[in-house]
């Protein structure tokens, strides 16, 4: 599998000899999300991104993982924790109640829903996180950091990206898990701090509702 014909054309047009970085990483059989999806979080034209949310990896469940952070498909109906505390942020924070764990709308409206580490293996979290994944997406980000973009950091991975984004541009807390999310997660208004950031930027908000 040459992970660089799967990557879309304008993204490797974009990266220039940096998506040379793909060519290092060798993944199996086992690996989640499926091969169409891998790249789904670049699926949008560069100039139509304006909010890019960092997760970690994929669902380890093959049944959630689709390529997007944080998102599973429309036809889950028991959501992952994490994810069912991103919700509850957002209903605190702008009153919306989503029950739709599918965030392609916010991917539609030009949210990058990126994670760090594309794949993994099914049933193992952070199974690839050793396979070189983060040099690439390390790549994304300090190319797309030069542009009008709000980046929303969630834990320390994603966190780690922050020394090369404009602290005007980002927001930043911990991450959304059962784990974390009591330690400054909840409370921290991502969402309506992404519109209004948006906004200084002439850009339209995102309708968060899934």
């Amino acid at each position: 599998m040459n992970l660089i014909d799967l990557l879309p054309k304008h993204w490797r047009d974009f990266l220039g000899t940096k998506s040379t970085l793909l060519e290092t990483i060798a993944l199996s059989e086992d690996t989640i999300p499926n091969t169409s999806n891998i790249f789904r979080a670049f699926e949008r034209p560069i100039a139509q991104i304006k909010v890019v949310i960092i997760g970690q990896d994929p669902y380890p469940n093959p049944e959630h993982a689709m390529g997007l952070s944080f998102s599973v498909p429309k036809e889950v109906s028991k959501l992952p924790p994490t994810l069912r505390n991103i919700f509850k942020e957002l209903e605190t924070d702008l009153g919306i109640t989503n029950e739709s764990g599918d965030l392609s709308p916010w991917h539609e409206q030009g949210v990058c829903l990126l994670n760090r580490v594309l794949t993994t293996k099914s049933g193992i979290s952070q199974g690839h996180k050793d396979l070189g994944w983060q040099e690439f997406t390390n790549e994304v980000i300090k190319v797309l950091a030069d542009k009008k973009i709000v980046f929303i950091l969630w834990g320390e991975s994603a966190g780690e990206l922050a020394k090369y984004i404009d602290p005007a541009k980002t927001i930043r807390s911990p991450h959304p898990s059962p784990l974390s999310s009591y330690r400054g997660f909840f409370g921290s208004k991502p969402f309506s701090k992404a519109n209004e950031l948006l906004i200084n930027f002439g850009f339209s908000e995102i309708d968060w509702r899934t």
